[in-house]
């Protein structure tokens, strides 16, 4: 097992110490929970309500519409300020490569 050493803000370690008590556990066994589980998160799939998906897809279209009738400097403004992802780890180059390129015939 390792060790680290972290400093925390007083407040944050008293509200860690609290939260611990009220689980009947040891500080450091609930900090081992808490961080297992955030790593956790961001590991796991979340679905995605279908309303949420479908405003999602009506915004989509209004953009795709609303880029139409745009001059290519207000196209490259908006795509400018898009986030950039980097692709999935377990996707390899080859598929990244083919996806990038279906996207460069759909445009």
């Amino acid at each position: 097992m390792s060790r680290l050493t972290l400093r925390l803000p007083e407040t944050l370690h008293q509200q860690l110490a609290y939260l611990a008590e009220g689980e009947g556990v040891s500080l450091n066994q609930y900090i081992v929970y808490a961080l297992t589980r955030q790593a956790a998160l961001a590991h796991t799939l979340q679905v995605v309500p279908g309303a949420e998906v479908e405003q999602q897809q009506q915004a989509f279209q209004l953009l795709i519409k609303q880029l139409g009738q745009a001059s290519s400097v207000e196209i490259d403004s908006v795509l400018a300020t898009r986030e950039q992802v980097e692709p999935e780890s377990d996707l390899s180059s080859d598929v990244v490569a083919r996806l990038q390129e279906r996207i460069r015939k759909q445009t």
